[in-house]
């Protein structure tokens, strides 16, 4: 072989090995690339799910929002109502015992407006006004609490005094000063008594 013949037999190598590797670059690159486009494809379409969820979940929030604001605003309203309603309660409680102790009150104003009269007349009177306060709170409720000869309850009564009585027995009410009252179970007020024994 001639010198000329072995100097271009190792370029026609190294060109056909710079081809080959030429080529294999140029199908790696492509097989890249096609990784690379699939990945693409891949991250869009989850690119296109995230957006979606987040759209969904942006409007569950408006909803959830829009129905806190309204919760708040019936609570508001529900309050705000409650409280006119028990204030109306409270006037209109307090109308009905006023009116229950109004004929009280005109009796006694018509006995201040009488002349003359005998003083036993007087005491009838009186009497009928104490009954008439006495019924005007039993239709209210109230009951009086404080009779002598009761036994005598510290929840119920307020010992004053004592006082040693044959006649009556251990812790009974010998005098009542001041009658107590209650209403159902709510004391008024506590009987101010004096017990005996």
């Amino acid at each position: 072989m001639s010198k000329k013949e072995s100097g271009k037999a190792p370029e026609k190598e190294a060109k056909k090995v710079s081809e080959e590797e030429t080529a294999a670059a140029a199908e790696k690159a492509a097989e890249e690339n096609q990784e690379a486009a699939g990945t693409a494809a891949e991250l869009e379409k989850e690119l296109e799910s995230l957006k979606e969820k987040l759209a969904k979940s942006e409007e569950e929030l408006a909803r959830q929002k829009d129905l806190l604001l309204r919760t708040v605003a019936e609570y508001d309203n529900y309050r705000k109502r409650t409280e006119r309603e028990k204030a109306a309660i409270y006037t209109d409680a307090m109308a009905d015992t006023i009116l229950q102790f109004l004929p009280v009150e005109d009796n006694l104003e018509r006995a201040l407006a009488q002349e003359g009269g005998s003083v036993d007349d007087l005491r009838k009177g009186v009497e009928m006004v104490n009954q008439q306060m006495l019924d005007a709170l039993s239709k209210l409720g109230v009951a009086v609490i404080g009779m002598e000869g009761e036994p005598f309850n510290p929840e119920f009564h307020n010992a004053v005094a004592h006082v040693e009585n044959e006649n009556l027995g251990e812790n009974v009410i010998d005098q009542v000063f001041q009658r107590g009252y209650r209403i159902g179970e709510k004391i008024v007020r506590h009987a101010m008594v004096q017990v005996a024994n």
